[in-house]
């Protein structure tokens, strides 16, 4: 199985956490086979709102998500 990456980003409350305050305009990047991959696409969406302290982007692990049990 790919080791699939989700990058993400949106509004959030508080810089420090993860609470997204508009779900319904979350920027979905998409959907990456590498972390290599997500990293990039992750930086590129990253450094177009640095200016914006309210924005940020997350590469979420999918393939953890989908199988737990496996470590690494």
């Amino acid at each position: 199985m790919s080791k699939l990456h989700l990058v993400f980003g949106g509004r959030v409350k508080d810089p420090r956490g993860l609470d997204f305050t508009d779900l319904a305009s979350i920027d979905l990047v998409g959907i990456f086979d590498s972390y290599a991959a997500a990293e990039e696409a992750w930086r590129g969406a990253a450094q177009r709102t640095v200016d914006d302290a309210e924005m940020k982007y997350v590469v979420v692990h999918l393939h953890r998500l989908l199988e737990p049990e496996t470590t690494g």
